[in-house]
């Protein structure tokens, strides 16, 4: 399998990288990149994001192709994806981060500021919350469990059914979102340890 991570400036692709070589199988390659070409023909795509929305929307469409290339592989050709944190974030419909800035539209929501009294942004290690204990990517998860979060902003879906997770900051927040072969995680599961690694495996055992 070619499991691909998009490289467009923003990321902890190290990080990233570093994880899915722990967790794939034998024979499975790992990719960092920024062609669009290899990115049309991963068998699991893979979009992190560290930074602002608008930022991130930006480097993917400075990359020629790029935007395209992912509509291929997610909704054409229907390839598992996962986003983090922000990569999460861009499968909503639009993002109220600095500016107002189109998402991929693939979730119908909208990603703004995390409303609490609390300390921002939210960061450090929080309990998940699952909603859907079904899906693949919770298998041998713990009800509890602690993940690694780092973010201001959260996606406020319109529909329930897609939000697969949530963690109390506050008041609930989307965690975990997911659609047919799509799943994003706010938290960094390539930062959460034992669980996030998990997860990770899940992910690329997943057969949507």
């Amino acid at each position: 399998m070619n499991l691909v991570i998009i490289d467009y400036g923003s990321g902890n692709l190290r990080s990233a990288s570093k994880a899915l070589e722990r967790v794939k199988s034998s024979g499975s390659t790992v990719c960092v990149t920024k062609d669009p070409d290899v990115v049309a023909s991963a068998d699991y795509l893979i979009l992190p994001g560290v930074g602002a929305f608008p930022d991130c929307k930006k480097g993917i469409i400075a990359l020629p192709g790029m935007i395209d290339a992912i509509a291929e592989n997610v909704v054409s050709k229907g390839r598992p994806f996962m986003g983090i944190c922000v990569g999460m974030q861009l499968m909503s419909a639009v993002g109220h981060e600095y500016e107002t800035t189109n998402g991929f539209g693939w979730l119908p929501g909208e990603v703004i500021k995390i409303e609490t009294e609390l300390k921002l942004p939210h960061m450090g290690w929080n309990e998940l919350n699952i909603k859907s204990l079904g899906h693949p990517v919770f298998k041998n998860v713990d009800q509890g469990a602690f993940f690694y979060f780092v973010h201001s902003f959260h996606m406020q879906l319109k529909e329930e059914k897609f939000v697969l997770a949530t963690t109390d900051y506050g008041d609930p927040i989307a965690a975990v979102v997911g659609k047919d072969n799509m799943i994003g995680t706010q938290f960094h599961p390539e930062k959460s340890q034992k669980m996030g690694l998990l997860m990770l495996e899940n992910f690329l055992n997943w057969r949507p």
